[in-house]
């Protein structure tokens, strides 16, 4: 796993409106995939009055049910599911993948394709505190930015014109990934992630879905990029 820093300055609003605009070195020419992973359950809190901590059902379910907020929405180990799928792809590796997670609190991130995701849950929930807190992380070895939040709209870091789907099994269209993902142009689709409830954009031309069963996010993801896969031919 790759070695993480995070910025020096102590900053503990997290509010997506304070962070600059990130230049992500983006080139239009490129086609890509672009997945936003949204309503990603991504909340910290100080837990036993110590440190802040990634808010789990599995493993503050009784901080949860004190505070009166629903466990049932407290599961950042889908987030977690969803990286590891996505930025190990051979459609990351090749350079045509790009990854946004939008949060359940409106808090939107930007994931370098470079970046190497903790195996360990553990270890990816200590990185989402420091970044949600310190709003942005870096290599240790470099100063390449590996996440960081920017300002929403998610949609105003699209190139201009991009098609774009959101997912949900209760979708009318049975669609097969591979008849609406342009051959030589980027595309979106929106993936929500989280354990119940469906996606809720407002910025998509059209819901689909891409199978007759319920599937999680995380699989969601690993047939989205092996379908696009195929069709730009990449292996």
């Amino acid at each position: 796993m790759a070695d993480y820093d995070s910025d020096n300055e102590e900053d503990n609003s997290y509010q997506p409106s304070r962070s600059k605009r990130l230049k992500t070195g983006r080139d239009d020419n490129v086609k890509r995939l672009i997945i936003v992973l949204e309503n990603a359950q991504l909340e910290t809190a100080k837990v036993d009055n110590k440190n802040y901590e990634l808010l789990s059902s599995d493993k503050h379910m009784g901080f949860l049910k004190k505070a009166k907020k629903d466990p049932v929405n407290y599961r950042p180990d889908i987030t977690h599911q969803c990286l590891l799928m996505l930025l190990d792809s051979p459609l990351n590796r090749a350079g045509h993948l790009q990854v946004y997670i939008h949060t359940s609190n409106h808090v939107l991130i930007y994931i370098s394709p470079q970046t190497r995701i903790p195996r360990t849950y553990d270890r990816f929930a200590g990185l989402m505190v420091q970044l949600l807190h310190k709003l942005k992380i870096r290599a240790a070895d470099s100063s390449q930015v590996l996440m960081k939040v920017i300002k929403n709209p998610v949609q105003s870091h699209f190139p201009i014109g991009i098609k774009k789907y959101s997912t949900s099994f209760h979708a009318p269209k049975l669609a097969d990934v591979k008849d609406i993902v342009p051959q030589n142009e980027s595309v979106c689709v929106v993936i929500g992630a989280m354990a119940h409830g469906a996606v809720n954009v407002d910025y998509c031309e059209q819901e689909i879905k891409i199978s007759n069963y319920p599937l999680s996010a995380a699989l969601t993801c690993t047939k989205i990029c092996s379908s696009v896969e195929e069709l730009w031919k990449i292996v």
